[in-house]
């Protein structure tokens, strides 16, 4: 869906942030001096790290690891609550397990939910590295979320790694850091188990970070790691990923085609082996897993999914498809409400431009925030720098990739999250020789926008003993700035954890209310149901309940009625030949 930067939604924290930057501003011009010591001794010790690159990039990652660890206590592995955590949790289990993909269950009606396939087999709709990532998580350590968290690690330290590539290795250390605090620490990225962010980006990053060192080295290496990089794009978001690996494919040829500061073409081969093996071995796996999943290797995940339950299109030329036969109401409310009735707004030329300016709302707020934004003083100077020429190129590919796409989730722009790092570090560098009747204000204003994001950082973490208020499921967007996981699914879980609890196996059939939000989903499942102690389905008819109680027979049966407050569970009468559930 396309995310509106609605202020409310993020307030009050959008305020304070925007209070603070505003602050920072005024302090910047009255006093550029203030903390002048202070700052010195912290940049010092930064320098003598960042000069350090391995050294650097390897704190970058535990910071990102360790702190996130260490917020535990406040802010425990969050609960799955939206349809996203739902089906890339459905991977995990299923590539956990040792399989691609499930067969459908038997009565699946019951079991549909939105962004699952049931058919031609059982499984998420998402392409698959998420689900990867998670099910290493899981089968480690039984906890999907810590491969989320190592994915978070990773990226932090190769966004590092890219800096270094593209900037002063100080100014690298310094974006590294940056993103610890703002996206391992407080995101839906962290805080959800959505979207593939952390994936994405630590591909876009290992493909920018290898293409300067190796035009200027042809090292093997590097060229492992550009390969690496793009084969996760690949099997994370290929669109965006396409759009970053365009450019950079065409620099590659250049380079190649011209001989400049190249290895003979013998050595250029035989370096050339390994990557190309690399980029071929992912393409044929994902053709594999997309036979096996969804009947044909060339059917992408998304497209069965699609075709079988949307009716908005992804992409401006394309027109709306004829409405599909919806079997429960509260899924043709999303695909309807959530999804047509947007891409409604989106039509007519009269609505690109303020659409097109939305996105780049919905961007600058996820990645910048407000006090990041200060960035812009020093953003003209930076677009005509030679220095970082290639990445502004790559990002005018992305806008012109995103102006024909009619959704936008912060996600979707992770590939290019370096590049955005890069460009506005380097507007900072120029922001920061920026002087006002003769005040270093610019270098004060850098230094307060980087306390304003610590600042932000603490206030989140103490948000609830402090009494500010934070969104509430499912009203709250998720994507927003400053996210922390709260209680959002802990009716649910609460539930589940309940019935694990009793002995023998439950079967769930969950009931709406005549108003439900499409987003607050209740039935989801484990790869495998059958032998799931708990399994959730949606009551349908009672002809139709009764067939899945003979079905998933033994089960202790129960009705549960998310809408109301709170969240009711009671015994289920409506299936004569299921057994009875304790009172």
């Amino acid at each position: 869906m396309l995310l509106t930067p609605d202020a409310h939604r993020d307030s009050p924290l959008l305020l304070i942030e925007a209070g603070m930057t505003a602050i920072a501003i005024a302090a910047a011009y009255a006093w550029p001096h203030l903390g002048e010591g202070l700052f010195r001794r912290l940049e010092q010790a930064g320098a003598w790290l960042a000069r350090r690159r391995a050294l650097a990039v390897l704190a970058v990652g535990l910071a990102a690891l360790l702190l996130r660890l260490a917020v535990l206590p406040l802010y425990p592995v969050p609960h799955p609550f939206a349809p996203d955590d739902f089906s890339n949790l459905l991977a995990a289990d299923t590539f956990a397990h040792g399989r691609l993909t499930n067969p459908t269950p038997e009565l699946w009606t019951h079991f549909e939910s939105i962004h699952i396939d049931m058919q031609p087999t059982y499984m998420s709709m998402y392409f698959p590295a998420q689900g990867l990532a998670m099910a290493a998580g899981q089968a480690l350590s039984g906890c999907p979320w810590l491969g989320i968290l190592a994915a978070s690690a990773l990226f932090c330290a190769a966004l590092c790694w890219m800096l270094q590539a593209w900037l002063p290795p100080g100014w690298a250390l310094f974006g590294g850091m940056i993103a610890v605090v703002r996206l391992s620490l407080f995101s839906y990225w962290i805080n959800t188990y959505t979207g593939a962010g952390f994936l994405t980006g630590l591909g876009g990053a290992l493909v920018l970070g290898a293409l300067p060192r190796l035009l200027r080295t042809a090292r093997q290496r590097d060229a492992v790691l550009m390969a690496a990089g793009a084969s996760l794009l690949a099997l994370a978001r290929p669109y965006e990923g396409l759009l970053l690996c365009l450019p950079v494919s065409v620099v590659l040829v250049r380079w190649v085609v011209s001989g400049e500061r190249r290895p003979p073409a013998s050595v250029l081969l035989k370096r050339a082996v390994l990557p190309v093996a690399i980029l071929i071995g992912a393409l044929a796996w994902f053709g594999y897993y997309n036979y096996r999943a969804f009947g044909s290797p060339t059917t992408l995940p998304y497209t069965v999914n699609r075709a079988t339950y949307a009716m908005a299109p992804y992409f401006v030329w394309q027109q709306p498809r004829p409405e599909p036969h919806y079997r429960h109401a509260v899924m043709r409310q999303f695909y309807y409400q959530s999804e047509l009735e947007a891409f409604q707004k989106t039509r007519g030329w009269a609505r690109f431009l303020p659409i097109l300016l939305m996105k780049a709302a919905i961007a600058l707020r996820f990645f910048a925030g407000m006090a990041l934004l200060v960035g812009l003083f020093g953003l003209r100077r930076a677009l005509i720098d030679r220095r970082i020429r290639f990445l502004v190129v790559c990002l005018a590919v992305l806008i012109a990739g995103m102006a024909i796409e009619i959704y936008l989730i912060p996600h979707y722009l992770a590939p290019f999250t370096a590049l955005f790092y890069a460009i506005g570090l380097q507007s900072m560098r120029h922001l920061r020789q920026w002087r006002i009747e003769g005040r270093d204000f610019g270098c004060a204003l850098v230094r307060f926008a980087a306390v304003v994001c610590v600042l932000m950082a603490g206030l989140r973490l103490f948000a609830v003993p402090l009494g500010i208020q934070v969104g509430e499921w499912p009203a709250a967007n998720w994507s927003g700035m400053w996210f922390g996981p709260e209680h959002f699914g802990q009716e649910r879980a609460a539930i589940e954890t309940q019935l694990e609890q009793m002995p023998g196996a439950q079967l769930v059939l969950v009931r709406y209310g005549a108003v439900h939000n499409p987003l607050d989903e209740w039935v989801y499942n484990a790869s495998d149901i059958r032998d799931s102690k708990v399994i959730w389905a949606r009551a349908m008819s009672a002809d139709e309940d009764r067939a899945l109680a003979r079905c998933y027979a033994g089960r202790t049966l129960w009705l549960v009625e998310p809408d109301q407050i709170p969240a009711r569970i009671t015994p289920y009468t409506g299936a004569a030949n299921g057994q009875a559930a304790p009172r």
